[in-house]
């Protein structure tokens, strides 16, 4: 069993999520694909006071490009969406992966309204057999009968709910998305292709595969990691990742400090003694979105990177530590930081409400530089050019504001 720092582990996995190195060159439409297989799954969320997560997501990994491209995906039949982690978009050669799910949701909790099907089960086939018949639709196409506007996820119109019930069912699909609004179609012409009886694979084959690309997702793994990446069932792991090893897709290591075993994706063994020896080391400054796989387990984050991180937008404000949507900030291997951003496009001012660095970050010159041609980029990018900084900690504001060659940095 080979030794591993921690520094170590953490270059592994940023390895593994595409965020080794900066781009070195510009984006092309299919750097956007490949950094979704690379993550397996991209997290959807449609907050946009900075960017929309999904499209932050990949500017973490590919640098600025047309967020169309995303869309385009989606539309053309490389991507689809479905409950993964949460709602994402998948690779579409993956369908099968979530498949199961969809012919069996009871165990979804939410997302699956199966009250809500048995009352309305006429109107929701009523509905589905409109569709088939005229074709694609969008939530919006349906007005709400008391004329009001909803106010959430919990006040969807009726219509709304049908098509998420016969989504969760796999009944329906999402064919294409306009001003990010879902539209939906019968899956048999989103996925013409596929058939259950041809291509389903037993649940037991699904299971191990899900298990197989979450290790090679997260480059290291422990078995108290593996279940949250696919939101697969909660239970014991350590047997199933020893068979791994055993396989050859997974190399045992032991991590400085931690007792649960841990293990390397066979992609990145040949590069453990590199990460030990600080050969191999993650270049990379960027702003992560709160939704990005580096963070949302926060248990591995922790673990991984001594970052607590919580997503606030859904806390009230009065509660929130470090504000409504805050992205952290990953630079060389390390969480440094966090920011409460927005982009006012109108004024093309990027805000930074305030600025966190993690205690015992210590500011210096460089750190500042990458921060702050990271942070230029990120508003760039948004067309929103003017940095403005709010609040940020009073020897970091000194040298950012000091920082002129990277206000135009690319």
């Amino acid at each position: 069993m080979k030794p591993l720092s921690l520094p170590a582990a953490r270059t592994l996995h940023l390895a593994a999520q595409g965020l080794l190195a900066p781009p070195r060159r510009k984006a092309t439409k299919a750097d956007v694909l490949d950094a979704i297989r690379r993550m397996a799954q991209l997290q959807i969320d449609t907050i946009h006071v900075v960017a929309r997560s999904p499209y932050l997501v990949l500017f973490s990994r590919v640098g600025a490009y047309p967020q169309q491209w995303l869309d385009e995906h989606l539309a053309e039949g490389k991507l689809f969406e479905y409950w993964s982690h949460e709602a994402c978009f998948v690779p579409v050669e993956d369908y099968g992966l979530l498949r199961h799910r969809m012919l069996d949701p009871v165990g979804m909790g939410w997302k699956y309204a199966a009250e809500w099907h048995d009352t309305y089960r006429a109107e929701i086939d009523a509905l589905l057999d409109r569709i088939r018949a005229n074709g694609p639709v969008r939530s919006a196409d349906f007005a709400r009968d008391d004329g009001a506007k909803g106010s959430g996820w919990w006040d969807w119109k009726p219509e709304k709910r049908h098509l998420e019930v016969l989504f969760a069912l796999g009944q329906l699909m999402v064919a294409e998305r306009r001003n990010f609004q879902r539209v939906y179609d019968i899956a048999e012409r989103v996925l013409p292709h596929w058939s259950d009886a041809r291509d389903l694979q037993p649940v037991d084959v699904v299971q191990h595969e899900l298990l197989r690309r979450t290790c090679q997702a997260l480059g290291v793994v422990r078995a108290d990691w593996v279940a949250d990446y696919y939101r697969m069932p909660r239970r014991p792991y350590v047997d199933a990742l020893a068979a791994l090893a055993d396989e050859g897709e997974l190399e045992p290591v032991q991590v400085d400090g931690w007792k649960q075993p841990t293990y390397v994706h066979r992609d990145l063994a040949a590069s453990i003694d590199d990460a030990n020896a600080g050969r191999l080391a993650s270049s990379v400054t960027t702003v992560l979105s709160p939704f990005d796989p580096v963070v949302w387990d926060r248990k591995r984050a922790v673990a991984l990177f001594d970052f607590d991180y919580a997503i606030e937008c859904y806390t009230p404000a009065a509660k929130r530590k470090y504000g409504y949507f805050v992205l952290p900030l990953l630079s060389r291997g390390k969480l440094v930081g966090r920011v409460d951003a927005k982009a006012h496009r109108a004024s093309g001012i990027f805000e930074l409400k305030q600025v966190h660095l993690e205690p015992g970050v210590r500011v210096s010159g460089r750190l500042a530089t990458d921060l702050r041609r990271a942070l230029q980029r990120c508003a760039d990018w948004h067309g929103t050019p003017q940095l403005e900084i709010v609040s940020a900690p009073a020897a970091l504001r000194e040298l950012l504001g000091d920082d002129d060659e990277s206000e135009t940095a690319a």
